[in-house]
């Protein structure tokens, strides 16, 4: 049942996060793949002068670190203060490194550059492009977006990027793609993670292109005025503020325009529990737990959760006549 709720992504200031969080939790992984946790914590072992050196090596490693910080679109903006990016950067889920949430040590196997994504399928010419060719040609901005995870949590995030729509067009899809298929590396030998058999690897992700070219789709290559941590899916992740976070593939290799609808990481690997669209709705529950309400990282307070994140005035027109499916899964 749809909630109607009027413009309302705004939480007051009394709902921010503090720079200091502890949380986690682990996933069984026999039989039904577990739900995806996509936490964003901090890591007590890291002080400011680690974080420093951290961003200095990450600058260092990547070409485009002159391009940041990037102009606001104040279009995007929410009436609350952003989680600390100790917790975003430091502290989070990466599946290709552990089911636990304190990867980012592991993470640091990724190797960014070089760095290729190819474009193919219903597209006027399929072409492989270098990570760095590409950001130099995209509009760069930086939005503030709200997260929701399905584990029903909460943080606000500056990402850096472009928007999707501005991808689609440098790819220049045929009229027959209906919908795109991203696709993560696959590499066992930098990600101890997947070389786990349970899980459907490579992790794989999709959108209708009407999804793709509504305005709030966006691929995010920075956060925090600086290129994107390789915890938070370095060098590429797509980012869809008003569907559950594990919608958001990382560290995208491979983007495909298609006809048919493609089958995700957490449809193949959890098919009760996670579907194609995953839309955020407080009115229809996960089947482990409530969707009603979330708790914001830090405050451990409980705020009712709203229909698409906060985003409906956006986003709800993509859904209509669709009614017959699992939107909210």
């Amino acid at each position: 049942m749809l909630i109607k709720i009027p413009r309302g992504w705004e939480l007051p200031e009394s709902a921010a996060t503090p720079e200091t969080v502890w949380h986690q939790r682990r996933l069984l992984l026999k039989g039904l793949a577990a739900g995806p946790i996509l936490a964003v914590l901090p890591l007590a072992a890291c002080d400011d002068s680690d974080s420093k050196a951290k961003a200095a090596q990450t600058s260092a490693a990547d070409p485009t670190a002159d391009l940041y910080p990037v102009k606001r679109n104040e279009r995007y903006t929410v009436d609350r203060p952003t989680t600390d990016e100790k917790s975003v950067t430091t502290y989070n889920n990466f599946y290709e490194y552990g089911i636990d949430k304190d990867i980012y040590a592991a993470a640091q196997q990724l190797k960014i550059r070089p760095w290729t994504v190819e474009i193919s399928g219903l597209v006027e010419k399929p072409q492989t492009v270098d990570i760095d060719t590409l950001i130099r040609q995209m509009p760069l901005e930086e939005r503030v977006y709200r997260h929701r995870c399905v584990e029903a949590w909460s943080m606000t995030v500056p990402w850096s990027g472009f928007p999707l729509a501005a991808l689609v067009k440098f790819a220049q899809p045929t009229s027959a793609a209906k919908y795109i298929r991203f696709e993560t590396f696959n590499d066992p030998s930098m990600a101890p993670g997947q070389r786990t058999p349970w899980f459907a690897w490579p992790y794989v992700e999709g959108l209708t292109v009407a999804e793709a070219m509504n305005e709030l789709s966006f691929v995010s290559t920075g956060a925090f005025g600086k290129p994107i941590q390789k915890s938070n899916g370095a060098p590429l992740r797509l980012t869809t503020p008003w569907k559950y976070g594990f919608k958001s593939v990382k560290s995208i290799v491979k983007i495909a325009f298609t006809a048919e609808r493609p089958k995700t990481f957490w449809e193949i690997s959890g098919p009760s529990e996670y579907g194609f669209w995953a839309n955020v709705n407080p009115g229809v529950p996960h089947p482990r737990w409530s969707q009603a309400s979330e708790r914001v990282l830090g405050t451990n307070e409980r705020i009712p959760t709203k229909i698409f994140n906060g985003y409906e005035p956006y986003v709800a027109d993509l859904y209509k006549g669709l009614e017959g499916e699992k939107l909210y899964m």
